[in-house]
């Protein structure tokens, strides 16, 4: 096991020079979505938790011509000095969760400039849906579906639809569907929850859904002035999806060194799956002419560049 571990780490050293090169492509994009996710480190007589953080840009929502890609990052905790170094030389929009390790990016005197905050639908919405979950009611796992959670779920859900209608178009065509169709909902939405919040104990779980979005209500709305915003940071939760997985196999990660292995490899693995390509194939090519490549060449390597050598996968 040590000896793959090794293998392994030895492919990730080999490679960094790839991992920054698709770290500079997502930070170069206007929109970038953000998320994390615990991983178990192994530590004395037990294991403790890691975290793993995933930068994605993907402009096809927009009808961008960029390549999608995603950059992880590997840190001992969840502090905010991480993402700040992380994203301490963007300027752009970032979707994320309510994170409040965030929100000294946020600022309007930052350096190089403030960060524009994009709140997730999907979040705001799944208070919601855990709450109007008539499976959760048959198993025994809700005590009673909440009528207005059911009603806000809804309503959200009428936003969606017209969000899928309009994925893949241009900034312009968004916007102008989103002005036309989607604020008026969005208004009508803000309206009602308003009105039904202020009769609820604030100690309401329905309440507290409400407030989580009502607080918050310039950060979920500004994708109806800029059509490159997306409704949702789905982008990051799926670039994360594999590492939960991967949990079950694997289980925890022999150290940080281990940890910063890993957000290479997952670096180089998920950019290569979001521009359909084979990471095997990919990775297997790349690592049999890296060596020899040009250094000031290598972004011919990066996934969306790369072209195979049916002769040299052969051999």
């Amino acid at each position: 096991m040590s000896t793959l571990a090794d293998q392994v780490g030895g492919c990730a050293v080999l490679l960094r020079p790839l991992h920054e090169l698709i770290r500079a492509h997502v930070f170069a994009g206007d929109r970038i979505h953000g998320d994390e996710t615990p991983v178990p480190v192994l530590a004395k007589h037990e294991t403790r938790k890691g975290r793993l953080w995933a930068y994605v840009r993907d402009d096809k929502p927009f009808a961008g011509p960029a390549p999608p890609a995603a950059v992880f990052f590997y840190s001992r905790d969840r502090t905010a000095q991480h993402p700040e170094r992380h994203l301490r030389d963007y300027a752009g929009i970032l979707q994320a969760d309510a994170y409040a390790g965030f929100n000294r990016l946020y600022q309007a005197d930052r350096k190089p400039g403030p960060i524009s905050e994009a709140s997730c639908w999907a979040h705001g919405r799944r208070k919601f849906f855990e709450l109007a979950d008539v499976t959760a009611k048959a198993r025994g796992k809700l005590a009673v579906i909440a009528p207005l959670a059911f009603e806000a779920v809804k309503r959200i859900d009428a936003i969606f639809d017209i969000e899928r209608e309009i994925n893949g178009r241009s900034i312009d065509g968004r916007l102008a569907v989103r002005r036309a169709r989607v604020a008026p909902l969005v208004s009508e939405l803000e309206t009602w929850m308003r009105t039904e919040c202020g009769k609820l104990s604030r100690h309401s779980d329905v309440a507290k859904a409400m407030n989580y979005m009502l607080t918050r209500w310039d950060t979920f709305t500004r994708f109806l002035d800029d059509g490159r915003i997306c409704l949702t940071n789905n982008a990051a939760e799926r670039a994360l999806r594999g590492i939960a997985l991967g949990r079950k196999s694997w289980l925890f990660a022999g150290s940080d060194r281990g940890g910063e292995r890993a957000a290479v490899m997952y670096t180089l693995i998920q950019t290569a799956r979001l521009n359909d390509v084979d990471p095997q194939a990919w990775l297997a090519d790349v690592l049999a002419r890296i060596n020899d490549h040009n250094i000031h060449r290598l972004e011919e390597l990066l996934p969306w560049n790369w072209k195979t050598r049916p002769a040299r996968l052969a051999a």
